[in-house]
């Protein structure tokens, strides 16, 4: 048996994050000592390892609970997604290396872009996510999407991503500030009105993936500045503890 201290410095995964785990029912712990903490066995870290996975493939918590609880859940179908989605990301990092390389002793000789593409990767991601994530929030999603025209959808996804230009503007704020929190209230109704009903665990999950690094977070920031996808995370985290 491991307590929460011990799994937290063994797997990277905060203390903080292993008791909202607990709190939503995705992660419980085997036991606790007599003093209330909180103690995992092997079965609790082969669990948080999968978490960690999904995570990996961009799914969010209310769908990893789902889909661990599910009675078709097939770990091995799992990590062999996860498997190769990791690959996937593997090889192109590996590829944008040797195009950055390639700028930093040449120099920038053609305009090709072709290194950037990842459709290959979102690809296989939405279509794992199809299979696993079958919830009614992605069923939403799909719906109000196959309902506009794709002037309407590029129209949705830059307005979209205006809220996050607006958000770096707010940077110079405290991220508690009511300014700011006004802000998060109008993504989370944002989001609500155009892909699917934004709760406050689903806010906050996103907002951690905002934060996380790789496309979510290079988009966030191009779009409001550096920073900026940090700045909305913890308005988002601020947002959500508040209710």
């Amino acid at each position: 048996m491991m307590t929460v201290n011990e799994v937290s410095k063994l797997t990277g995964v905060s203390v903080r994050t292993l008791q909202y785990y607990d709190k939503i029912g995705l992660l419980k712990p085997t036991s606790y000592t007599e003093s209330g903490y909180r103690l995992y066995d092997d079965t609790a870290l082969e669990t948080l390892q999968q978490i960690l996975l999904f995570r990996e493939l961009e799914f969010s918590l209310k769908e990893i609970k789902k889909i661990l609880s599910g009675a078709d859940f097939d770990r091995n179908k799992a990590l062999e997604q996860q498997i190769t989605l990791l690959t996937m990301k593997k090889e192109h990092l590996e590829n944008l290396i040797l195009f950055a390389r390639g700028i930093q002793m040449l120099g920038v000789t053609t305009m090709d872009f072709s290194v950037f593409d990842t459709k290959k990767m979102d690809e296989y991601a939405k279509r794992a996510k199809e299979q696993w994530g079958n919830t009614k929030e992605y069923k939403e999603m799909r719906q109000k999407a196959e309902n506009r025209s794709q002037e309407e959808e590029m129209a949705v996804e830059m307005e979209f991503m205006k809220l996050f230009q607006d958000f770096g503007k707010l940077r110079g704020q405290k991220p508690e500030s009511a300014k700011v929190q006004e802000h998060v209230k109008k993504l989370q109704d944002y989001i609500t009105q155009n892909f699917y009903h934004c709760t406050d665990e689903i806010l906050l999950t996103l907002g951690r993936m905002y934060a996380g690094g790789g496309e979510f977070t290079a988009n966030i920031d191009q779009a409001g500045g550096t920073g900026t996808a940090e700045f909305a995370a913890k308005a988002i985290e601020i947002y959500s503890g508040r209710k």
